[in-house]
């Protein structure tokens, strides 16, 4: 079906607005929707947000921030443009549109790409050729959902880099990964510092050196 069946601006009613389902964004800074809320309430919303049809619902594409912000200083409607889009194209546009902001944290980003992979049915060189990004870094994405908990909510909240996360990977067990977390955060190591750390430790309990080479895997599938 086509993107833009009605590309007609209307105003819907607050209430019968559904977040996205398929959002990327996990973590939405409260500051930066005080910041938008203010900017809403002086100049009003300049970019309507695009919504699809759920039964008698309306649920959010793009523009979940502009929603938040809007609800937050108590709009009763907001101007939508109102399109047709199944699960795979609203999970898509979803991760283009933040993409594209640059919004997403590594991730946010590598759990939108596996979100996608999953619904559509496709292929990370597909998704890759689609997006326009070299497949390595989508399946590098990827790859660090395969961190400790406490390792992804450290990145997901930018107490660490992604560099950092890169080399933790190395770490096969996750409770190393977590214990290498902490002294990351309480001795404010460099990322070559953390390697070196980590080499230590790999060669104390007699594991193979990784070499990060890029951080790319043989198999981009995964």
């Amino acid at each position: 079906s086509c993107l833009m069946d009605e590309k007609k601006i209307t105003n819907i009613s607050m209430d019968s607005i559904l977040p996205n389902r398929m959002q990327p964004r996990v973590v939405f800074q409260d500051d930066a929707i005080d910041e938008l809320a203010e900017s809403i309430k002086k100049h009003g919303i300049i970019n309507p947000i695009t919504v699809r049809r759920l039964g008698n619902k309306y649920e959010i594409i793009a523009g979940e921030r502009r929603f938040k912000a809007s609800q937050s200083i108590g709009l009763k409607e907001i101007p939508a443009i109102v399109i047709d889009a199944d699960d795979k194209k609203t999970a898509e546009l979803a991760l283009i549109e933040n993409i594209q902001r640059k919004e997403l944290s590594p991730i946010e980003e590598g759990m939108s790409y596996e979100k996608i992979l999953q619904i559509g049915d496709i292929t990370q060189a597909e998704l890759s050729k689609q997006l326009g990004k070299k497949q390595s870094t989508i399946a590098n994405k990827i790859r660090l959902l395969k961190l400790d908990d406490s390792v992804k909510e450290a990145l997901l909240n930018e107490k660490i880099s992604e560099r950092h996360a890169r080399s933790l990977l190395k770490l096969y067990d996750k409770k190393d990964q977590a214990r290498m977390l902490e002294k990351i955060i309480r001795d404010r190591l460099t990322v070559r510092q953390t390697d070196k750390e980590i080499e230590k430790k790999k060669k104390k309990k007699g594991e193979m050196i990784e070499m990060d080479n890029n951080f790319n895997m043989p198999n981009s599938n995964l």
